[in-house]
C-alpha cells in the first residue's frame, strides 16, 4: 500500500482571514515609541512610511483580519500550497518520527514572500500610491515586491545588501525582469549610503543599512510608501495563511504537530508557520513546542538583547522592543542574506519572552549539509535560509530515533534555493565556511542601544 506524500487543498479552501495572535496574547507587547519622545507613536507618526489601512493592521487587536478579495485572486497562483510528508528523509535519518513540510518555493518568486508583497502592494495601489522602497538582503523579499508591484502597476526601487547583490546576480536579475530597480546599499544614491561609504568605502552592507537608505526615500516624496518585508506586525498577520492552511491539510492527514520548526532573521516565515499554532494552543488546544532557528552568525534570539532598539542603522524608524544585537551590528557575510538582521520581530521577541517558543542557533556548514541531504531525499533544493529549519527538523526527528518517539514534526521549507547555487558551489568545494562575528562589535552595538527608560 502506497504512503500519501502530498496533501493539497482546493482553491475553494484557501483562508479568507489572516490570523492575529495579538488577540490572543496573555499580555500585550510593548508599544511603539517614538524616537524622539519616547512616547508611543500614533497613526500619524507612521503615515509617512505606510498606508492607513496598514498601519491600522499593525495595531490591531482583531482576532481575524479578512484577506481582500483582490489579493486572495492573486494568491490562487500559487496558494493553497502543498503540505508534505517527508516519507524518503524519514527512511534515511532512521528516524519513528513523522516529517511534514510546508512548501512555499511554489510561488512565482519562489519564497513565502509574496504572501505580504501582494498584500502590501494592493493596499498601497488602492491610496494611490505611485512608488514603493524597500530593501532586499537575500532578494527573496525583493523579487516577491517586484513581481506584486508589476501586478498592481506600482513603481519599485531595491536597495539590495552589497554581499547578496554580489553574491546572488541573477535574484537581481529576476527583480529587473518584473520591472523593479535594483541597487547595492549602501550606495551613493541616499546621504546616508554615502556618509558610510565615506567611512567604509567597501562595506560589505546590512539590512539595518539598506533599510536607512530605503526609509530615507521613501519621506522624501508623497507618491511614495515604504514596505517592509519582514518584522512588521502587519507583515507577520500576512504569512499566517501558512499554518492556517497548515493547519487543515494536517487534519487531511490525521495529524497534529508535537514540534514545529522555521528559520528566523526577521521573523515571518516563522510566525507564518508558527501562530497559528501557537494562538491555538492559547485558545486551548494542543500546544506543540515551537522551535525557532537561526544563524548562530547573527543569533539575534540566542545572543540578543531583549531591549528597545531601532530598526535601522541610520536610526530613522521608531523604537521596536525586540531581541536585538544592537542597530549597528553588521553582521559577517553568510549565504543566508535574508537571515542577515540585527533584530527580531517584536511579537516573536515576545513571544519568546512569554515562554511560548524555543530558540536554537546553528553554524552555516552544518545547515547546508541538511540542506544536501533534504535535497537528496525529498527532490527540492532549499534556499540558504530554509535550511536553518531543515536542520532544526533534522536535529527533533534524531531526537526522536535516540529515545524512539514517533513524535510528528512540521516545518516551513519557506523558499527554493535555485538563485543560490553559487553557495552549493562553495559548499561542495569545501570553500564554505562557518561565518562568526566579532564579539567585541556585538559588545559595542550593544553598548550603543537607545536609552529608554523602564
Amino acid at each position: 500500500m502506497s504512503l500519501q506524500t502530498k496533501y493539497l487543498l482546493d482553491e475553494s479552501r484557501m483562508p479568507k482571514f489572516w490570523y492575529n495572535i495579538q488577540a490572543d496574547l496573555p499580555a500585550p507587547a510593548p508599544a511603539v515609541l517614538h524616537p524622539g519622545t519616547l512616547q508611543p507613536v500614533g497613526p500619524d507618526d507612521l503615515a509617512p512610511l505606510f498606508p492607513m489601512e496598514l498601519i491600522g493592521q499593525e495595531v490591531s487587536t482583531e482576532r481575524e483580519i479578512e484577506i481582500p478579495e483582490p489579493v486572495r485572486d492573486v494568491y490562487r497562483a500559487w496558494r493553497p500550497a502543498p503540505l508534505y510528508r517527508a516519507h524518503r528523509l524519514e527512511r534515511a535519518l532512521g528516524t519513528p518520527a513523522k516529517i511534514f513540510y510546508k512548501y512555499e518555493g511554489v510561488s512565482p518568486a519562489g519564497s513565502h514572500k509574496p504572501n505580504t508583497a501582494v498584500a502590501q502592494a494592493f493596499y498601497n495601489h488602492q491610496a494611490g500610491v505611485k512608488r514603493l522602497v524597500t530593501e532586499t538582503g537575500a532578494g527573496q523579499w525583493g523579487t516577491a515586491l517586484s513581481y506584486a508591484g508589476a501586478l498592481f502597476g506600482l513603481q519599485v526601487e531595491i536597495f539590495q545588501v552589497r554581499v547578496s547583490y554580489d553574491q546572488k546576480p541573477y535574484r537581481r536579475a529576476v527583480m529587473e525582469t518584473y520591472g523593479a530597480r535594483c541597487v547595492a546599499s549602501p550606495s551613493r544614491e541616499t546621504a546616508y549610503g554615502r556618509s558610510v561609504l565615506e567611512k567604509t568605502p567597501d562595506h560589505p552592507g546590512s539590512l539595518g543599512i539598506a533599510i536607512s537608505e530605503a526609509v530615507e526615500l521613501a519621506v522624501q516624496r508623497e507618491d511614495t510608501k515604504y514596505a517592509l518585508g519582514s518584522v512588521l506586525n502587519h507583515v507577520l498577520l500576512h504569512q499566517t495563511i501558512i499554518g492556517l492552511e497548515a493547519m487543515e491539510q494536517l487534519q487531511m492527514a490525521d495529524e497534529w504537530p508535537d514540534v514545529v520548526v522555521g528559520c528566523t532573521g526577521g521573523g515571518s516565515n516563522f510566525a507564518g508557520i508558527a501562530f497559528p499554532f501557537i494562538g491555538h494552543g492559547l485558545r486551548g488546544g494542543r500546544k506543540p513546542r515551537i522551535v525557532a532557528v537561526e544563524p548562530a552568525a547573527c543569533p539575534s534570539l540566542t545572543r540578543g538583547k531583549y531591549a528597545y532598539d531601532f530598526g535601522d542603522t541610520g536610526r530613522m524608524t521608531p523604537l521596536t522592543k525586540m531581541h536585538t544585537l544592537g542597530s549597528q551590528f553588521t553582521p559577517p557575510g553568510f549565504h543566508a542574506g535574508g537571515l542577515r538582521y540585527h533584530g527580531m520581530a517584536p511579537l516573536v521577541s515576545h513571544c519568546r519572552q512569554l515562554g511560548l517558543l524555543e530558540a536554537v542557533a546553528y553554524n552555516q556548514v552544518e545547515c547546508f549539509e541538511a540542506g544536501v541531504l533534504f535535497a537528496r531525499s525529498e527532490g527540492i533544493v532549499p534556499a540558504p535560509e530554509a535550511n536553518h529549519a531543515v536542520k532544526g527538523a533534522v536535529v527533533e526527528a534524531l531526537r526522536c530515533k535516540q529515545e524512539g518517539k514517533a513524535e510528528t514534526i512540521l516545518f516551513n521549507l519557506c523558499g527554493h534555493g535555485h538563485f543560490d547555487m553559487s553557495a552549493y558551489q562553495k559548499y561542495f568545494a569545501g570553500e564554505l565556511t562557518d561565518e562568526h562575528y566579532d564579539e567585541k562589535e556585538l559588545a559595542m552595538a550593544l553598548a550603543g542601544l537607545p536609552s529608554v527608560p523602564a
